[in-house]
Formats: C-alpha cells, sequence, structure tokens
C-alpha cells in the first residue's frame, strides 16, 4: 500500500498566528516563502555596514518620493512574506501602519548578498518577478558588483545588468533618484 504525504503549507495569517502564539518571535530570522517557514542567513558585519551605508543614501536620494524601508516585511500574496535588506515603496500617509505593503507599493526591493547570493540570484529573484515586483536588485559584496533585474513580463525579469564601483543606476519608477553603486557595498 502506498503512502501519501503531502505538505502542510502556511499562511500569512498562520504566520502571524505563530507569532502570537510564541512560536516565533518578532526578533528571529525567518520568512515566509511558498508557505513555508524559512531561516535567514546571519546577517556579518560587511552585511550589516552594507545595510547601513544604503539606507543612509537612499534616505537622502530619496527624499520625500519614497518611502525607505529596511529589513521589515512585505507581503506578496497570501503564502510569502520577505524582509528584504532594503525596499522603496510609494509614499504612503500612514507609513503602512494600515498592513503591509504588497507588490503593487513596491518601486524597488534590494538585497545585500554576502553568504546568500545563490540563494537571492534564484529562488527571491524568481518569487519577487513572480509575484509583481517592477525590479529587484543583488548587492553582490563578494564581487563588488550590483545586480539589476528589471522589465517585468509575464513573471519573469527580462533585463539584467550589472554595474561596478563608480557606477550610478537610477530606480525605474524614480528615474530621477540616481544612486551610485558605491552606496550599495560596504
Amino acid at each position: 500500500m502506498a503512502i501519501e504525504i503531502s505538505k502542510r503549507l502556511f499562511t500569512v495569517h498562520d504566520y502571524h498566528r505563530m507569532v502570537g502564539a510564541g512560536i516565533l518571535s518578532e526578533d528571529d530570522r525567518v520568512e515566509l516563502i511558498r508557505g513555508e517557514v524559512l531561516a535567514m542567513s546571519p546577517i556579518g558585519p560587511r552585511h550589516s555596514a552594507a545595510v547601513l551605508r544604503a539606507t543612509q543614501a537612499l534616505v537622502r536620494i530619496a527624499g520625500d518620493r519614497a518611502i525607505v524601508g529596511v529589513q521589515g516585511s512585505v507581503r506578496l500574496d497570501e503564502y510569502d512574506e520577505l524582509q528584504p535588506d532594503i525596499y522603496l515603496l510609494r509614499p504612503k500617509d500612514d507609513f503602512y501602519a494600515s498592513g503591509h505593503a504588497g507588490p503593487a507599493d513596491i518601486f524597488l526591493i534590494i538585497e545585500m548578498a554576502d553568504s546568500s547570493l545563490d540563494y537571492d540570484r534564484t529562488i527571491k529573484l524568481g518569487l519577487y518577478a513572480e509575484t509583481g515586483v517592477p525590479e529587484y536588485w543583488v548587492a553582490d559584496i563578494q564581487s563588488e558588483c550590483l545586480l539589476a533585474y528589471s522589465e517585468l513580463h509575464e513573471g519573469a525579469y527580462r533585463a539584467t545588468r550589472e554595474f561596478r564601483r563608480g557606477s550610478s543606476i537610477a530606480p525605474q519608477f524614480l528615474p530621477e533618484c540616481p544612486i551610485p553603486v558605491d552606496a550599495l557595498l560596504p
């Protein structure tokens, strides 16, 4: 007799109930990805430095044109709630107190990749594209470059560009905000 084994996927509602019940704490470094609660890579000093440097620069560059979020939650759909390193959101008077930002609110997501490069370039890349995040950047700390994914079409990014130190790139929905690549690396 064959035994059928199935996986129980968690919804965003289930995920938040786990926090409320004390199974997960607000301080746990986890994300809900495709219905599974996954542990995130630890944050090392170079990763932390890159996030701090980028945050300071992006707040100054974006001004009132975008809200700069740092390692907070974005809800992509019923089974996906991630905590990207940095994200730029459409301005909203309540600063998203009424609910987590979703793909329609996001201008750009930036992940700082030190030990997580492969994961950020595969799993997260696919998920952000499938759920409609218009632009996704990966700051590759080891290679000191920025990988920019854009031109979303049918759940995939059609354009991939690489930028090195000394160059700048502007988000597609904030063309008046060029960002130096150096500001995104430690």
